[in-house]
């Protein structure tokens, strides 16, 4: 019989190698559920720990079922697959992966600023259209990229890997985080700000805020109003920091002049979304952290965590670590864990 059992969502036959590389030699066990809420309720009641997977959602039911839960953890940057303060209330941490996709997530930012300004899909479409002769007008109207203001909303890891990319284009860089010391942005070569001069004088907005109640739709219609018309907006944090209606209204009206998304407010993109025909917009698939590692790496790491926190120790991410010196658990190496999610 198993020491530790650990519940998970999905079809029953998951490779979970990956994860019991750690959770093996602690005589632990990963259950799998199929179904809906109810299923994972009546599996998690003799649960040692949850492995969230997204769906179905890690409700305040499914934590409070839990009489034995030590912890639930992700295989993720964002958290909002679970009712965190919930957690907190029951004194149980929440793990998950803020620091394994930090280079995937600021490449693809950084592609969509490039692309975006350069118009790039455009471009590409005239050519296979066969107006080539209409490329070189087409970008003459926007100016070069060097010198540009580009700003970023929270200044987390993701951030601030962008903003080493973006240094060498000639980029002046602002950045709004009230969680961050000013002296880390500095570090950067980037000024701190307050949002609406972030926005009012930045030639890009980049988001990178975590899905939190505190950044739900903190992009409004009024922030949108605030930007200069000639300015994008780039999203590779999360779609629910944005009133996505309020975007595509700025977008259709000319309060800004064009988007590179990789998340948006309701995924999958619906088909009848307006922004599917705005060809001042770039769209990928939730897509920023995904390369060949993306599934190794995270597999892995929850592993670790799950291993860490069974076997009495803090684990290195967590999310809502004021539950942490309140519990039984051992604090193994001295380490900042800064602010959990978006990082």
């Amino acid at each position: 019989m198993a020491r530790f059992k650990i519940v998970t969502t999905g079809p029953g036959k998951t490779d979970h190698s990956l994860e019991m590389e750690t959770l093996g030699p602690i005589g632990a066990e990963i259950v799998e559920v199929s179904g809906d809420e109810a299923e994972l309720i009546k599996a998690v009641a003799d649960a040692d720990a949850i492995y969230g997977k997204g769906r179905p959602r890690i409700t305040a039911k499914v934590i409070e079922a839990g009489k034995k839960l030590k912890v639930v953890s992700l295989g993720s940057v964002g958290v909002d697959s679970v009712d965190v303060d919930t957690a907190t209330q029951l004194g149980i941490p929440v793990t998950n992966v803020p620091d394994t996709f930090i280079e995937e997530v600021a490449d693809h930012a950084m592609t969509l600023i490039l692309a975006s300004w350069r118009r790039l899909v455009v471009q590409d479409q005239m050519v296979r259209k066969g107006e080539w002769a209409k490329g070189r007008p087409h970008l003459y109207q926007f100016p070069r990229l060097m010198g540009m203001t580009l700003g970023f909303i929270s200044f987390g890891h993701v951030a601030r890997a962008v903003a080493k990319r973006a240094a060498p284009f000639g980029f002046q860089m602002l950045a709004y985080d009230p969680y961050i010391e000013e002296l880390v942005m500095s570090d950067y070569g980037v000024q701190p700000v307050g949002y609406d001069e972030l926005l009012q004088r930045s030639d890009i907005v980049s988001m990178h805020a975590p899905g939190t109640k505190d950044a739900h739709h903190l992009m409004k219609e009024q922030h949108f109003r605030q930007m200069k018309k000639t300015a994008l907006f780039v999203n590779t944090g999360r779609g629910s920091t944005v009133d996505e209606p309020a975007m595509i209204k700025a977008l259709q009206e000319g309060w800004i002049a064009g988007a590179g998304l990789d998340v948006l407010e309701t995924e999958p993109v619906g088909h009848n979304n307006p922004l599917l025909a705005m060809d001042n917009v770039i769209l990928t698939a939730h897509v920023a952290s995904a390369s060949s590692r993306f599934d190794p790496a995270r597999k892995r790491r929850v592993g670790a965590e799950l291993a860490l926190v069974l076997g009495g120790r803090w684990p290195r991410a967590c999310v809502n670590p004021m539950v942490l010196e309140k519990s039984k658990l051992q604090r193994w190496q001295p380490f900042s864990m800064e602010r959990g999610p978006g990082n």
